[in-house]
């Protein structure tokens, strides 16, 4: 895969544009004032970067090249920078602004595990500070060394362990190398007729490894699971040796070292396989869009699918702001498009009574056998149909599985205006979803008027559990003339998290804990809990060399 932009996100030549949409620019004047029509900021350029200068010992330079040979070490100033940051609105910001305190002093880019082995055995030796790095889309600050760091910083780039190693076939588990992209996964398995069925948001840009490390959540999670439901056994290069976690079913040994190395951020060691559950490519697989007359329409019928009987790939269901965004960004439409969009407005309101300003947008998918799909689509048109619901066919999820990846760009497209947008994601239980979801608003927006300054705040429900779901909440604002747009940015950010744990939830569903959610972790699993992460890390790695400072 080609790196990232060093300054956003995804490659050279690809970004997100409003001229394809014609309802977009006179949405977001609207909504917060800001003409996007043309950009009014940039970053700087490289050449206007102000880079230490690497610091690494001829010693540990020397074991180095013995571990990986001359060819997999990088001190260019380019390589380093675009290791530096994971892409949080933070590192975004200060990425644009030259704002590099600290970067690696060298990307090491080992081929196999035992590379691996003697990577670390070398900084170890050496007293270094070892970073793993996936992909770099981590967006809760896992990837930065802190500015006060004086010891030599590794960037340990695991992209060269990228093969499907095995298939067992009776199982269903395939042995894969951690530094495998998601494209490529999917390549390797879908060659051999299999899927791994996980799509994050990051999907074209990240890894496995990386997945496992924040313990990652993917579009189709109803239906695959987690990261951590699918995978059964690992491979961890640490301080003590290889961690080897057998990939069995269940197991009753004591608290679970394979929980343990899940979300673990590099603090426990670099993992470099894992042995994941895989299936069959589905034979029939589609989504389908819904609209519901409010967003407690919707949130009740995902709970009554979520406790139903019917097997889903997606639930995914906006409120009523969010949905009018979606409306924003359609592209420009045909004649035939504009006659059935007004036939459908007449029908919703006439005959169906919604309130347009209220309609929320929703998609729900599908996957197996013709006759699985087939009986499912029936299950959930009747919990739909009981809610208020309405089916309106399959051209609106094939656009939003099209565009699925396309939306971190956004960000980079606002930073252009002056502006700034972020998420922020949790989850709940059924009976303080809506709870949460009104109280999270309110906190939101009360940090925005407090500042004086238009925002825009919306969410979606994205995953759906027995027990309760995901909310995935979007904001976006122009900063304030004369202000800080990071010192704004936390005050809506921090509202947006304490309303969270004040309200039953988590700190995050699926982005992980890194420098940026550290704050709210004792709030989240007690003062106790901290106190067994804590010995649990330090007993780990006692010196401190494994990207130190991320979750606690």
């Amino acid at each position: 895969m080609a790196a990232m932009k060093w300054w956003g996100w995804g490659v050279d030549g690809v970004a997100f544009t409003h001229e394809d949409k014609p309802e977009l620019r006179d949405f977001i004047i609207e909504k917060i004032g800001l003409d996007v029509g043309a950009a009014t900021e940039s970053p700087k350029t490289f050449d206007e970067l102000d880079l230490p200068a690497p610091d690494v010992a001829d010693d540990l330079r020397a074991a180095l090249v013995a571990a990986v040979g001359e060819d997999a070490l990088s001190d260019d100033g380019l390589d380093r920078v675009v290791h530096a940051r994971g892409k949080s609105i933070r590192d975004l910001i200060r990425q644009r602004r030259g704002d590099l305190p600290r970067i690696p002093d060298l990307v090491v880019r080992p081929a196999d595990e035992d590379q691996v082995t003697a990577v670390l055995a070398a900084a170890l030796a050496a007293d270094a500070v070892v970073i793993p790095f996936g992909g770099g889309t981590s967006i809760s600050g896992s990837l930065e060394a802190s500015a006060a760091e004086t010891r030599t910083v590794l960037s340990v780039d695991m992209s060269r362990l990228d093969q499907v190693l095995e298939i067992d076939e009776a199982s269903r588990l395939a042995r894969v190398q951690a530094g495998v992209f998601g494209p490529h996964l999917e390549e390797q398995l879908n060659a051999r007729g299999y899927t791994f069925g996980h799509y994050p948001d990051s999907f074209t840009h990240s890894t496995l490894g990386g997945w496992i490390a924040t313990r990652s959540s993917g579009m189709q999670s109803d239906r695959y699971g987690d990261i951590a439901d699918m995978v059964r056994g690992l491979r961890v290069v640490t301080p003590a040796g290889t961690l080897v976690t057998r990939p069995v079913p269940s197991t009753s040994t004591g608290p679970s070292i394979r929980e343990m190395v899940l979300g673990s951020e590099g603090r426990l060691g670099l993992i470099t396989e894992a042995t994941v559950h895989i299936r069959h490519l589905p034979q029939a697989r589609t989504i389908l869009g819904y609209l519901f007359p409010t967003f407690q329409a919707g949130l009740d019928a995902m709970h009554a699918i979520a406790l139903s009987d019917a097997s889903v790939s997606v639930t995914r269901v906006s409120d009523a702001p969010e949905t009018q965004f979606s409306f924003a960004t359609r592209k420009a439409s045909t004649r035939l498009d504009k006659v059935q969009s007004k036939a459908l407005t007449t029908f919703l309101t006439k005959a169906k009574g919604f309130a347009l300003e209220e309609m929320c947008l929703s998609f729900i998918g599908y996957e197996g056998s013709e006759d699985h799909v087939s009986e499912q689509r029936r299950k959930v048109g009747r919990i739909v149909g009981a809610h208020g619901g309405l089916c309106i066919g399959a051209s609106p999820g094939q656009l939003y599985d099209q565009k699925k990846f396309d939306t971190p760009y956004i960000r980079d497209f606002l930073l252009d205006r002056g502006a700034a947008a972020d998420v922020s994601e949790t989850a709940a239980p059924w009976g303080r979803l809506r709870e949460l979801y009104d109280n999270t608003r309110a906190a939101g927006q009360a940090a925005l008027d407090g500042m004086g300054v238009r925002g825009y705040l919306m969410c979606h429900l994205s995953h759906s559990y027995h027990a309760g779901a995901c909310l995935y909440f979007t904001f976006a604002f122009e900063p304030a003339p004369g202000t800080d747009m990071i010192e704004q940015y936390d005050v809506v950010k921090k509202a947006i998290q304490q309303a969270f744990v004040d309200n039953g939830g988590t700190l995050s569903h699926h982005h992980a804990v890194g420098t940026e959610h550290s704050e709210w972790l004792e709030q989240d699993i007690s003062a106790p809990g901290v106190v067994l992460l804590k010995a649990l890390l330090h007993g780990t790695d006692p010196g401190a060399n494994l990207n130190p400072g991320k979750i606690v």
